[in-house]
């Protein structure tokens, strides 16, 4: 079973990415605005966090495909690289993106959206040192699922795999969609978004900082280990 510390890492990420008002809830409060009721707040987030969801399971199936063929310690180098290089990527281009879509958009066009900023951010990107620590547990979990005397085969590793990144993407959703509901009706309701001219946070600058740390956090721990 993997490390319960894990899993409240991974809720904090799917709320640190809820909190962000580029991964949602700012569009939801100015669709909400803009018809000047609550409703379209609420039915502005399943969209939203699909597209989100998507995003993040096209890394995570990715990566879980990589790990089934190549060896954890080749792979943790690539992912320090990754993590270090997008993270500076992100410094430099700041918030310039090319994701928009106009504010008469549907269900779909939210979703897309979703996925393209989230995408954007490298939003799957941080879960991927998290799933890293729990694909040997669920690997092995799955095999004392297939009974005594079973064998770790590459379909064994496989379904190991395919259910640790399904509950890491399920968990993540859940974790930032409770936070862009919680955040985006309280913003709705009380302030608006004349917050946004009182204070902000650079969330962009936050994020890439914390790409960069995982990465050298990461890159810390291996040559400790080494060592």
């Amino acid at each position: 079973m993997s490390d319960p510390w894990q899993w409240l890492a991974l809720i904090g990420l799917g709320a640190f990415h809820g909190v962000n008002p580029a991964m949602g809830w700012l569009f939801a409060v100015a669709l909400g605005l803009q018809e000047g009721r609550r409703g379209a707040v609420v039915a502005a987030l399943p969209p939203i966090a699909l597209g989100h969801a998507l995003s993040v399971l096209v890394v995570v199936v990715g990566f879980a495909a990589v790990h089934a063929v190549v060896a954890p310690d080749h792979l943790e180098p690539v992912l320090v690289a990754v993590l270090i290089g997008f993270g500076a990527y992100r410094l430099v281009r700041g918030y310039r993106h090319r994701a928009r879509v106009g504010m008469r958009t549907g269900f779909a066009g939210l979703a897309l959206w979703s996925f393209l900023m989230a995408s954007a951010h490298g939003a799957g990107l941080m879960l991927l040192p998290l799933l890293l620590g729990m694909l040997a547990p669920a690997q092995m979990m799955a095999l004392s699922l297939c009974g005594p005397g079973a064998e770790m085969t590459g379909t064994v590793a496989l379904l190991g795999s395919a259910g640790a990144g399904l509950a890491v993407v399920l968990v993540h959703m859940a974790a930032m969609l409770s936070m862009i509901a919680v955040v985006g009706l309280i913003v709705f309701e009380t302030v608006g978004l004349g917050i946004l001219r009182r204070g902000w946070v650079n969330f962009d600058m936050v994020w890439a900082a914390a790409l960069i740390g995982t990465g050298v956090a990461l890159l810390v721990l291996r040559s400790t280990a080494a060592a």
